[in-house]
């Protein structure tokens, strides 16, 4: 009995010193989450794309801290609950030490409660929504948020392009949408921009005719439509049906819109703005390589999500090299003062949650996009 004490003793000993031993060995399991399959499924396989291409080019460079790294990502199908599932099966089945996502706003602030409660290191590539890095210390994004897109549209309307009377349309069901609305607004009163109508509609919404009917009748310069591709499509096609010929602008969620509207009606779509956290005529060589490869890999060009989610997998990665482990408060503190290049230029958190990144303004000309440059407030 007593040699057998003595052996469960010693065993219980190592244990500690065993799990020690782990944590420096084998895979990085970083976990992704994303829409697959359903309306927002454009973004959620751009991210996913742009993701594992980093992960390759990471792994192909030897790693971090000598590890592979193993991107484990279940589709979500922007909804919160199969958000919430999905994560809770990346901790406890797939023992992930950091994630990646979620894409859209929604899933994104109900797995974000979740991570900041079991302090997992979690950025989003693309939810913009203000209140996403608010949930805790350890929750990043690496977009633009909601509130600074919609004081950007505003004040590139009125200083760039000299619009004084704008309407306002937008998805009332949407967190996204009312965010660079309410954001377009206030910066609208603060410039002396006369907002001449604000029309809202409700989530899933085809028919738009009631809003622009009362939207044309106020004569604006310009309307701001703060919603994804998929709507902005249908509205932009509603609009010139009922003579409205003034610009449409929108925010990062346009893009897509093109291929949306469809290659026989993409001149609707000339004379409209939008931003975008990056540009195809940017000269780095690291874009252009993502691009070539992206064209190869997948048959089609990259989006804008893709180039988000390569970054985020950059930032996680580069985050984890500067802790020198990946123990989940000191990946955390690395993120907080991360300063890296990504695809577009320098990201920078300067010691917060939001990056410091540049946008820019996409104009549509003869049926493409024209990039006019970069805009900031």
């Amino acid at each position: 009995m007593k040699k057998f004490l003595a052996l469960a003793l010693a065993l219980v000993m190592l244990l500690p010193f065993a799990a020690c031993s782990q944590q420096g060995s084998g895979d990085i399991v970083i976990g992704g989450l994303s829409p697959l399959t359903g309306a927002a499924s454009f973004y959620g396989n751009g991210v996913t794309n742009g993701a594992k291409i980093a992960v390759d080019e990471i792994n192909a460079a030897g790693g971090v801290l000598g590890r592979q790294i193993k991107f484990v990502n279940y589709d979500e199908q922007a909804d919160p609950t199969e958000a919430i599932n999905a994560y809770n099966k990346l901790v406890q089945t797939d023992k992930i030490i950091a994630l990646m996502g979620d894409v859209t706003t929604a899933p994104t602030l109900a797995v974000a409660q979740k991570a900041a409660d079991d302090g997992i290191p979690m950025i989003t590539p693309t939810a913009t929504g203000a209140a996403v890095t608010e949930v805790g210390d350890n929750i990043f994004r690496i977009c633009f948020t909601d509130p600074y897109q919609g004081r950007l549209m505003a004040d590139y309307a009125y200083n760039e392009l000299g619009f004084e009377n704008v309407a306002l349309l937008y998805d009332v069901g949407d967190d996204y949408a009312t965010g660079i609305a309410d954001a377009f607004e206030q910066k609208a009163a603060d410039l002396g921009m006369t907002i001449t109508t604000k029309e809202g509609y409700p989530n899933g919404n085809t028919d738009y005719n009631a809003q622009l009917t009362k939207i044309k009748s106020g004569n604006p310069d310009a309307i701001m439509v703060c919603s994804y591709y998929e709507d902005a499509a249908l509205i932009v096609n509603q609009a010139r049906e009922l003579g409205i010929d003034v610009p449409l602008m929108g925010p990062d969620g346009w893009d897509g819109v093109l291929q949306q509207i469809g290659e026989a009606n993409a001149g609707l779509l000339d004379g409209c703005y939008y931003c975008s956290q990056y540009s195809r005529d940017n000269p780095s060589e690291a874009l252009q390589k993502f691009m070539d490869e992206y064209q190869t890999r997948y048959g089609e060009s990259e989006n804008m999500f893709a180039v988000l989610g390569y970054e985020a997998i950059y930032a996680l990665a580069d985050a984890i090299k500067a802790a020198g482990n990946t123990n989940s408060d000191d990946v955390v503190k690395a993120l907080t003062n991360l300063t890296f290049t990504g695809l577009t230029g320098e990201i920078s958190f300067q010691g917060g949650r939001d990056p410091v990144r540049d946008a820019y303004i996409i104009e549509f000309e003869d049926g493409a996009e024209v990039v006019l440059g970069q805009h900031s407030v």
